[in-house]
């Protein structure tokens, strides 16, 4: 079973075993101490911890109508636990009425309570990444530059930075509609996911402007890079017959040799060369105060 997947599960076994602990403590708590003392326990805010997870958990995974709705279902199932141990352990003198009325106004608060959550959650996951591809966002990518620079400082080994831009991106878009340009961005994305390793930082800096960032990387390695992701974009553009095609410019450093906001104060310089087949890019860095 895939990590991710097993985290998943794992996620809905801690929320069932939540939801058990705490109906079970309420219930001990309720029927074995002395009323007069009992009654000045609360245990009942505990139920917001399974409302919490479930929020979490959809948070992170959206990818069916279900899992976007876990927290309601949470909530409406810990308002029936709730309610249904205060009509066991007052039985049969606990009105019903009140069970239904409990029962529906706690339903409301945690199901407000998991929506907040989700919200918020969701804020804070796309503070650093892009909604529509997924990638690395500016400031998360200049973070991770940053300690890459210090870390290239301290050993003394190369760092390479790609810079990913789509030619004409805007005929795209003017042809077809910004779905299909989504579509075509949204697969770049993939694209660079795939053909990267697991410390690469692969972002949008915004429209159809990409940075892949690529730790313990020269030059040598940098252009077998650029060729793997040449031939993956043109594959799959072709595929969809769009008439469009990438340019990839390079920059390999070592240490920290300027401001990490150079990444995205970058000029593009394209030659086109007659007596070659690919396209040769310049690279030009603007200089400013560090």
């Amino acid at each position: 079973m895939p990590k991710q997947k097993s985290s998943y599960y794992g996620r809905i076994v801690l929320i069932v075993a939540e939801v058990f602990i705490i109906s079970f403590l309420n219930y001990a708590v309720a029927s074995h101490f002395p009323i007069e003392f009992s009654r000045y326990i609360s245990l009942d805010v505990l139920f917001c911890l399974p409302i919490i997870e479930a929020a979490h958990l959809t948070s992170i995974r959206a990818n069916r109508r279900y899992d976007t709705n876990i927290p309601i279902f949470v909530g409406i199932a810990l308002a029936l636990i709730w309610s249904a141990i205060e009509v066991v352990i007052s039985w049969p003198y606990f009105p019903m009425i009140v069970f239904a009325l409990n029962t529906f106004t706690r339903s409301v608060i945690f199901i407000v309570i998991g929506r907040v959550l989700i919200k918020l959650w969701r804020e804070r996951e796309y503070a650093r990444t892009d909604m529509l591809t997924g990638l690395a966002n500016r400031v998360e990518l200049l973070d991770r530059l940053e300690i890459e620079q210090a870390h290239s400082e301290r050993t003394g080994r190369h760092y390479s930075v790609l810079f990913i831009d789509i030619d004409h991106f805007k005929a795209l878009n003017d042809n077809h509609g910004h779905q299909v340009g989504d579509e075509a961005l949204k697969m770049l994305a993939s694209i660079l996911r795939n053909n990267s390793r697991k410390v690469d930082v692969a972002a949008r800096l915004g429209g159809d402007e990409f940075v892949l960032l690529l730790p313990d990387t020269d030059e040598q390695t940098c252009e077998i890079m650029i060729k793997r992701i040449e031939a993956a974009t043109k594959q799959a553009f072709d595929e969809n017959l769009w008439e469009i095609s990438i340019s990839i410019g390079k920059s390999t450093k070592i240490g920290k040799t300027k401001d990490v906001d150079w990444v995205t104060q970058t000029k593009w310089a394209f030659i086109r060369q007659n007596d070659l087949a690919s396209v040769a890019l310049n690279f030009c860095e603007v200089n400013f105060a560090v």
